[in-house]
């Protein structure tokens, strides 16, 4: 993909996954009673991924040269995902910086407006960049190691899809209404 290409992936996975979360119930955003993270707190780990790639693409390039050259090419889209799900299928969790904490549903809309502001400098920044450039940096992935700065915006951008996908599974099993009321009852 080209860095059009891949703005417009971006804007369209962190809008599908903005307009999931707004249209929650209040419920549906704070909890999450299979002892998964609520929808509230995908949100929250979505943004703590996604600053420090807005912080490091905004940094001169010569500094992020402290992490080295790329020893091997940009993987394409659907390569840097099927290693990224075959390294999730070993049991990855999220390191320490990126769990969210507990999300209320006060926090909600300054989420959402955070994550905008996020998408939309990430927009922004990759404009800064030329095609050669996005494949002659690295940064380094907690999972995947040192990864090309067009593999890190892939990653960003599936990385949103995936969470919306879970999110939108877990609803679909929620369907049942006597669950729901149930479920409601409880908590």
């Amino acid at each position: 993909m080209n860095r059009n290409e891949i703005a417009t992936l971006l804007n369209t996975n962190f809008n599908a996954f903005a307009h999931f979360i707004d249209s929650l119930s209040n419920h549906r955003f704070a909890v999450s009673p299979e002892g998964k993270w609520s929808a509230g707190q995908q949100l929250d780990h979505l943004l703590r991924s996604t600053k420090p790639v807005n912080k490091a693409l905004s940094l001169p390039k010569l500094a992020l040269r402290w992490y080295g050259k790329p020893k091997t090419p940009s993987r394409g889209y659907e390569a840097l995902v099927n290693d990224y799900r075959q390294q999730l299928s070993k049991g990855f969790a999220a390191t320490r910086e990126y769990i969210p904490g507990i999300i209320e549903l006060s926090h909600r809309e300054p989420l959402l407006k955070q994550f905008y502001q996020q998408k939309e400098r990430l927009i922004q920044q990759i404009e800064s960049w030329t095609e050669e450039e996005l494949d002659n940096y690295v940064l380094p992935h907690p999972l995947l190691g040192k990864i090309t700065i067009r593999e890190v915006l892939y990653f960003t951008a599936y990385h949103t899809a995936h969470h919306l996908h879970d999110l939108q599974t877990r609803e679909q099993l929620r369907k049942n209404p006597w669950n729901s009321a149930l479920e409601e009852m409880i908590f």
